[in-house]
Formats: C-alpha cells, structure tokens, sequence
C-alpha cells in the first residue's frame, strides 16, 4: 500500500472517528453508515485525483464537486438535474433544510429523531466538511498536524451540545484517531528518507532495533499526551474535574444508589413548543381526579436562580423507592389530600429525561432506567434512559389547603428559608421594590403571594404573547416588568424572584398544563400545553402551585377570593388550549370560527407539511423514469472507467480498412491496446525504448509465458514494420495476438492485479491527459488570436 493511499486511510478514519461524538445527539445511530460511505467516496475520489496526478487546487475542487453531488443525491434529488447536478431549486431545498434542521434541534431534546431531514443533513453536511478539510490539510497539502483543528472543532460542537456522561469516551476515539493520522503522515515520510534512521540491521531471530524507532517513540508521545490531556484537567478546580469527572458519567453515574445529578436547562424548547405549527400530541392520560383542570403534569423544578436565569441545581439521586413514596416536604396531617390514580402513555416520539407526574408523587410503577430526585420528587432516565413510548402508572395526591391554613402557616425550616429565598446581587431593585409595592397592605405571606398572582394575571395589564423573547441578562425581569409582554416563562420567573425577594421560598416548575378532555375519557396533553408555573412553600402545605400567566392553566381553589366584587375570577379557568367539552377529534385552531366550519372545506391544517395529497393516481410513470436514470447514473460513476476501458478496447480491435493508411493505423491501435493493457496490470509505458525493447521489458515484467510473449514480438514486429518500411504490408492474426498477450498478463497476475486492471485502470488516465492537451492547445490559440484582434480594433477605431 503506497504512502498517499495509507494517509488518505487515516484521514478518513480520523473524521470518522471523531465524528462518533455526535452518535449521542441523534437515535437513531444508522446515519454514521451513510457518513462513512460517502466520506469513503470522497476520499476516493482524492485518491484518483492524485493518481492522474492533478494540481492541489483541482484536486481539492474535484473532490468538492463531488461532496455537492452526493449530498444533491441524497437529500435533493427531485430537485436536480439527473439526480446529481445542483440547480437553483436543489439550493433552495438545502436552504430549506437547514432552516428546518434549525428550528428541530431547537425543538427536540437530545437525541433528537434522525427523521428530521434537517438535523440528517446537517450531520451528513457537517462530516463531509470536516473531511474534506482533514484530508487535504493531512493528504494533498501532506500536513497531518494542522488537520487536528477540523477535527477537534466537530468534537468540540459534540461534546457543547451533548449532557451525557460519555464524552470523555468520544474524547477518547477521536484524539485515537488524531493520533493514528499522526502515525501515518510519520511512517510515510520516514519511508522516503530510506534507511537514514535505520541503526543496525535486522538479524536472525531479532527484531529490527532501530528502523521503527521513530514511530515506536512517535506512538509512546501520542499516548502521554493523551494522557496528559485526560489526567491534568483533574487536579485544575477550575475545570470542573476534567473529562473524566464522575459527576458527568449520567444521572446515576455513581454505584449503588447514590450518584448526582446535574441537569441543563428544560426550559431551552418551551418556546417552540407553545409556537409549534401543529399541536402534536405529547401524552394520553386516564385519571380518576375529578376536576382535570387541576391535572398539572410536572417535569422537573428549577430552584437555581443566578439572575439572568432558572436552572435545576444539582441534588444528589437514589433508587426509586418501592412501594409508597415518603411524604412531601412540609406537608401536615391537618391538610385534606385524596390519592388518585393516574395512567400516562408517552408518544413514540416524546424522549424526555424527566418523567412528567402530577405532584406531589406518592408512588410510581414504570419500567426501564430510572433513578429518584428526593428534593424535587422527581424521576430521572438512567444511563440514556427516556420517556419514548412508555406507559406508566403514577399514584399522586391531591391536596387541597384552605387559604386559613395557608394563612396561618408558621415560618418556614432554616434550610428551606435559606436555600430558597436566595436571590443574586445583579437582580435590579425594581424587583423587590416592585414587589413591595404590589403586596402593600399584605396580612402574611400567603395574602402577599396571592397579590403577587393577581398582579400578573387580571390587575397589572399584562398580556399573553408566545412570540416574546425569553431573554436573558439580569435586566430581562426588569424589562418584562416594563414591557408586560410575555408568556408562562416570564410570568413564573418574575413571581417566583419577587416572592423571593420578600422573603417567601419559592422555585419554579416545569411541565405541562392541563390538556383537552377526549370522549374516550382520556385526556390529551400537545405541545402547546408546555408550561411553567411558580411553586412556593409554606409550612404545614409544603410546595404549593400557583398561576400567574393569563389564559393558561387554571387558578388554585385556594387563592381565589369569597368576595364576590373582587375583580378576580371565582372559578378555575381552563388552559387556552383546552376544551370544556369532551371531543373525539382533536380541537381546532382558535382561528377557525363557527361561521367557516359551516363552509364547505371547513378550517385549513394549521401545518400545510403535514398534509397528505389527496390524489391516488399513485407515482407517474416519469417518476420512475427519472428514479431509474438516477440509479443507472449512480451506478456508472464509479463504473465508468471500467466502462470506457472496454468501450476503447473494443474499438481499437475491431474491424478497419484494407488500405495501406487503414493497416497502419489499426497496427498502431493495436500495440496501444497492448501497452495500455500491460499499463493496467502494472507495467507503465517507457515512450522512449523502440517497439522491441518495450515489447521485451512487457515480457519479462509481466511474467509471460511462452505463447503469450511469442505473440508480444509478433505484434511489436508488427509495429516496427509500420514504422520504418518503405510499404508497409498487413500481418495478419495481430489482433488474436493481442488477446493472448492480454490473456497471459491476467495468467500471470493475482486476483487483485486482475480487480484493479478491471474495475480502476490506469491507462484511463489518458482521458485526463487529452482534456488537459485540449484545454492547454485552447489557450495557446486564444493568446494566438489576441494581437489579431487588437490590431483589427486599432484600424476600426
């Protein structure tokens, strides 16, 4: 294997390697396969461009063309020409699918679902970009040090992304692979310095001492650096641990039961949920509660709040505990409860981390992976561990505080009061002062953060809008005090910071609102029921839910008012998205009016792409057509060599005329027939020895026998008869001599010689060096022409 060859090997294999960082982002896993191949076709390609050879630059042109059309075929077929060249409308396509790729990874948790052209495109794109970076910084321009930035900016973009505990694993592949490029570029170009390194030779019975010393010290300094690159973040606090840190290895990383937890903001997707174009359902839930306008489903509370945002703080998990869950936090015998069953079935495509319950949980049977959060009373997928699919069985309670018994609440535990109501120092005093300013007049803190939801919800004049920014900074509470336009994340953070600032703990939820009641029974819970809403604690009631959003969820029983003139409503308010009514069907948009349900066609799909066509003709036949031209195309790209090599020799051995110009020029076709043949099992052409020579050197080169190197002379002969008599006569049997002479060099030649001559010969190059000649006399004629022109111009003007 030559050293160009064994390098192009590595760098493929180094992308490659380094591109298994982004497996944990996407499930599933398959779309590496298709990586692989069409980086192998891509280093194939760099490969024979090398080969002919061409220059750097249109080697590294050739192999991006080439990338362009792969991706064309795969992703925008219907839009190019022939299925593989790119129009205005392929772009357009590519354009599309970013952006959609875009919009899903915002939307999706990781993994996302490779469904998503988008996202595929966006893997497959990505790969590709890399590798052709790496194998023209490590193979066309022979320098393998700088090619470890492209790979390590696709392994950086991995491990940002991804929440695993795995990534010192990738970390690992991908620097082996690094290293093994390394190794290469090294062994090749310690090949073309000879023996110079070689020290003593090799003896019997021994290992050659000196002649591998450079690469065996070459791979002792790749793994010291690799371990000094996993060992010294360790002793570095500011690092967090390093990449081998165990608190990194999953929920649960650690044995036993115990283990930490520390997970990413849930709050990255809720946006995109509540703005999705159709409200795919996420959850089908059978309860036995007797009002579901109170069936919030909670996720995960987030109770670390460093003024620009709310985030989960890392809390330490167990085993999820058999049998009865122990009593919420703060919950006293004295307040009424009821235990209700609850049946959840997750959607095939719903993989969240967090298992959705209603709160507080007093008992769970699912199966799979799962772990325990016992300050948030909250579940936890395990090693990779989701929702997808799952039907579980959740027993809750229902708890129902009077307002005097939250009223009467007495102060809340040192740890609670400390944990809880801490609140950063870059909080803008509009804040608290805001705050005090509503709850002026406040008997308790109860009355307080009932002012504090009625502000928000009917007296302050704010409006619902999910098109707001969710923001960031610690001036985004501030501004959305000024502006009063937001949605259920600006509503539960400001709440949950005031009531903070007045010294009430507090934390925020996240999950979903109540969802649409089914005629089945059943509840239907969509994307667009995504919400968030502030819990604060009192003692004797523990974790108490509140609503502060307008038009989404529902108000607690136990904050509305006996008075009958107060402006706040005396009922529950179902959520926006929710319907009163039970319904078979899924309910419509809020656009859609009585008066055009009347119509013929009724209300328009809210997401024109999730419509089907209506037609059944089924596929036209020019669809098949074009299906079958791009197959056939796809086929004769790597054949076409093949195919060329056996058009050419099927012409230079046909039938020719009898005259003497005719005899000549089908002897000439004749020999380079033979040499082209003798070039693709090996045997390179030498223009400068006569016909004889050349015919001697095929013989003794190619190992011919007896029959076939007696045919080798005779055309040889042949030639030279051609060449140098005054008359040239015909010899007859030159083209039968031909074959057996191609006949012997397969003889002689082994099963791969007689693959490569087949399926990638090297005479084919000629092609290259006819463009390359046509091209090279085009430009000589142009500059020719030039003078003529200017002096015709000179004598016109």
């Amino acid at each position: 294997m030559s050293g160009r060859v064994r390098l192009t090997l590595g760098a493929w294999a180094a992308t490659l390697m380094a591109a298994c960082a982004l497996l944990p982002l996407v499930k599933p896993a398959t779309w590496i396969v298709q990586a692989a191949f069409l980086l192998a076709l891509q280093s194939g390609v760099g490969v024979a461009a090398r080969r002919v050879p061409l220059a750097r630059p249109l080697t590294v042109a050739a192999q991006a063309v080439v990338t362009l059309a792969l991706l064309t075929f795969v992703f925008a077929r219907e839009q190019a020409l022939a299925g593989l060249i790119p129009g205005p409308q392929a772009f357009d396509r590519f354009a599309a699918l970013l952006q959609q790729g875009g919009d899903d990874i915002a939307r999706y948790a990781i993994p996302a679902p490779l469904e998503s052209d988008g996202i595929r495109l966006m893997l497959l794109g990505g790969v590709l970009v890399i590798g052709l970076l790496v194998d023209t910084l490590a193979v066309t321009f022979r320098s393998a040090a700088p090619a470890g930035l492209p790979l390590l900016a696709l392994y950086s973009v991995a491990a940002g992304l991804s929440d695993g505990g795995t990534d010192w694993l990738w970390f690992l592949v991908a620097a082996a692979g690094y290293l093994m490029l390394l190794l290469a570029e090294g062994r090749d170009r310690l090949s073309q310095w000879g023996r110079v390194f070689g020290g003593a030779p090799r003896t019997a019975g021994r290992e050659p001492s000196g002649a591998v010393a450079p690469i065996r010290t070459g791979r002792r300094i790749g793994v010291v650096a690799l371990g000094i690159a996993l060992v010294v973040p360790l002793g570095l606090p500011a690092m967090n641990g390093g990449l081998l840190d165990s608190v990194r290895a999953g929920a649960g990383g650690g044995p036993g039961g115990g283990g930490t937890i520390s997970a990413v903001n849930p709050l990255v997707s809720l946006r995109d949920s509540l703005n999705a174009d159709e409200d795919q359902q996420v959850l089908s839930v059978r309860t036995k509660m007797a009002d579901v306008s109170d069936l919030y489903l909670r996720i995960v509370s987030l109770d670390d709040f460093d003024g620009t945002t709310w985030k989960p703080s890392r809390r330490s998990i167990t085993a999820v505990p058999d049998g009865t869950f122990p009593d919420p936090v703060g919950l006293s015998p004295d307040v009424k409860r009821t235990e209700v069953d609850t049946t959840i079935t997750a959607a095939d495509w719903y993989a969240q981390d967090w298992l959705p319950m209603p709160y507080p949980p007093s008992g769970v049977r699912i199966s799979g992976n799962w772990r325990y959060e016992p300050q948030g009373m909250t579940l936890v997928g395990d090693h990779g561990q989701n929702t997808r699919g799952l039907t579980y069985q959740v027993k809750s309670l229902d708890v129902r505080p009077t307002a005097e018994q939250l009223a009467s609440a007495g102060p809340p535990p040192a740890d609670v009061e400390r944990d809880f109501t801490e609140l950063p120092d870059s909080l803008p005093s509009v804040v608290g002062r805001t705050a005090r300013k509503v709850t002026a007049g406040a008997a308790d803190p109860y009355d307080q953060a009932v002012k504090l939801q009625d502000f928000f919800a009917v007296t302050g004049g704010f409006e619902y809008d999910t098109q707001v920014q969710v923001g960031s900074g610690s001036q985004a509470i501030a501004r959305f005090l000024k502006d009063k336009q937001g949605f259920c994340v600006h509503f539960s953070f400001a709440m949950a910071a005031m009531a903070r600032s007045l010294g009430i703990p507090a934390r925020v939820a996240v999950g979903f609102a109540p969802g649409s009641p089914q005629a089945d029974g059943s509840v239907s819970v969509g994307l667009r029921d995504a919400h968030a809403w502030p819990e604060l604690y009192f003692e004797g009631v523990g974790w108490t839910r509140f609503e502060p959003t307008p038009n989404r969820g529902s108000i607690p029983a136990y904050t509305l008012p006996d008075n009958p003139d107060s402006p706040v409503p005396d009922q529950a308010r179902p959520s926006r998205s929710a319907s009163t009514a039970p319904s078979a069907a899924p309910s419509a948009s809020e656009t859609c009016t009585p008066e055009q349900k009347k119509l013929d066609g009724g209300c328009a799909d809210e997401s024109p792409q999730a419509a089907l066509p209506t037609d059944d003709d089924g596929p036209k036949w020019y669809a098949f057509l074009v299906w079958a031209l791009a197959g056939l195309a796809v086929l004769a790209l790597p054949l076409a060599p093949m195919l060329w090599r056996l058009r050419t020799r099927a012409a230079r051995l046909g039938a020719h005329g009898r005259s003497e110009a005719d005899t000549a020029q089908h002897t000439l076709a004749l020999w380079q027939e033979l040499t082209d043949t003798a070039w693709d099992y090996g045997i390179a052409p030498d223009e400068s020895q006569t016909p004889r020579k050349a015919a001697a050197r095929i013989v003794r080169l190619g190992d011919l026998d007896a029959t076939a190197a007696a045919s080798v002379h005779r055309v040889a002969n042949g030639v030279e008869q051609v060449l140098y008599a005054p008359r040239p006569r015909p010899v007859a049997g030159l083209t039968d001599d031909v074959r057996r002479a191609t006949a012997g060099l397969g003889a002689a030649a082994g099963r791969a010689a007689r693959l490569r001559a087949l399926l990638a010969p090297r005479s084919t190059v000629r092609v290259v060096w006819s463009a390359s000649a046509w091209w090279t006399g085009a430009r000589e004629r142009a500059v020719a022409l030039r003078p003529t022109w200017r002096k015709t111009s000179g004598q016109q003007g």
